[in-house]
């Protein structure tokens, strides 16, 4: 056991070194204490290192064995949070505290407010879906997301979240899926060298039971951005995914989706998307190889039923 006055050297003595009070927490520790001191000591080593597993665990079970009222406890761990964002223990031992508490109704304004100061903190993001999925805190999220990137549009995280709530509420009904497709389209024109954008819209389509090339309004838009002129890295790869679909497709013009593929393979490897030169010539050679490999096995498939 600690004595008090041991207790008021390491507080107050002004050459205690890291080690004192890490020491001292091994003995507490040790000894299985679970006092107020106790209590402090853990809040006193977690100011020195706020990335202690171990020492915020011991906490928990002192907070409980003393049957703490917790909703302080949320407070200072929000302190904690500010100074340290992105500390994994802190935001857990803030979602213990949350599932002992059942009580959510803080943490949606609290990670609001360390999400405007970096929008893309991953914790904070999810300590937000585990609260939201938990609590079915849905109803208002959609607009909260419309928000963020009404700021941003480029926000990825945003646009994850977006599919996150549809996923667990509505679902990518056929309606759901038309609705999005518009939005995700609008933006697109809006800001079309916007990577998020096109990957929900991959994302959305794959609920879709036509596929890339059968959906109208989204082969209608792209065409018209690359009528005007646009060159987006984007765009043209997209394109390239509805040739190979069509390549693919029993009923397709295989010719013809080869033709138009190889040759904006061509323009990404040799003026838009340059860094990635050699893969997007591996995708020509791969089509091709492809589409030639299937003509000439239908081609040894007829001799060999006209020699039969």
């Amino acid at each position: 056991m600690l004595r008090k006055a041991e207790c008021a050297y390491i507080k107050n003595s002004p050459v205690f070194r890291i080690q004192d009070i890490y020491d001292y927490f091994r003995a507490v520790l040790k000894s299985c204490e679970k006092s107020e001191r106790a209590l402090q000591l853990t809040k006193d080593a977690l100011d020195l290192n706020p990335a202690n597993y171990t020492v915020w665990q011991y906490r928990r079970e002192i907070l409980k064995h003393l049957n703490k009222d917790l909703i302080p406890e949320l407070h200072y761990v929000k302190e904690v949070i500010e100074d340290n964002p992105k500390n994994y223990q802190v935001w857990h031992h803030r979602r213990v505290i949350v599932e002992w508490l059942q009580d959510p109704s803080y943490e949606l304004s609290f990670t609001k407010t360390v999400l405007s100061q970096d929008s893309k903190n991953y914790h904070a993001w999810q300590h937000r879906q585990w609260v939201i999925r938990t609590f079915k805190l849905f109803e208002n999220e959609l607009q909260y997301v419309d928000h963020l990137l009404e700021d941003d549009i480029r926000n990825n995280s945003a646009w994850n979240q977006r599919y996150f709530v549809i996923n667990n509420t509505t679902g990518f009904k056929p309606d759901v899926v038309e609705q999005e497709l518009a939005f995700t389209l609008e933006k697109i024109k809006k800001v079309t060298n916007n990577e998020s954008a096109w990957n929900y819209l991959r994302g959305v389509l794959l609920h879709h039971s036509g596929g890339l090339s059968q959906v109208q309004n989204v082969r209608k838009v792209c065409e018209e951005l690359y009528s005007s002129g646009n060159r987006s890295p984007l765009l043209l790869a997209f394109l390239v995914d509805i040739c190979e679909e069509n390549i693919e497709r029993a009923d397709g013009d295989k010719a013809d989706s080869l033709h138009q593929a190889v040759q904006l393979c061509d323009m990404l490897a040799n003026e838009y998307d340059t860094i990635r030169r050699e893969y997007w010539n591996y995708i020509a050679r791969s089509l091709t190889q492809r589409v030639n490999g299937s003509e000439e096995e239908a081609s040894g498939s007829t001799k060999t039923d006209l020699n039969c």
